[in-house]
């Protein structure tokens, strides 16, 4: 089952939640990614991007993470393969 683009960004942001990551979604000159500030996980992306480019870099970074463990709504984590298998 697939999910509309602002259905993913909101299951990205429960399971940024769960894992304990700050999520921020805001405006400016990058692209995205994530950072480590006063041991306090962080995923930035940049608002202004297209969906899709900002789904990509939560993708990109959850799949650094280990999910092994985690219940993830079966779309997003299809959806996160499915970008690893296309970034190769």
């Amino acid at each position: 089952m697939a999910y509309k683009p602002e259905k993913l960004i909101t299951l990205f942001e429960e399971l940024a939640d769960k894992l304990n990551i700050k999520l921020l979604q805001d405006k400016g000159d990058f692209t995205g990614g994530s950072c480590l500030v006063e041991d306090e996980n962080f995923i930035v992306v940049n608002k202004r991007k297209p969906i899709e480019q900002r789904l990509k870099i939560l993708a990109q970074e959850f799949r650094k993470k280990d999910l092994s463990d985690i219940y993830i709504v079966p779309a997003l984590r299809e959806f996160i393969e499915q970008s690893q298998a296309q970034s190769k």
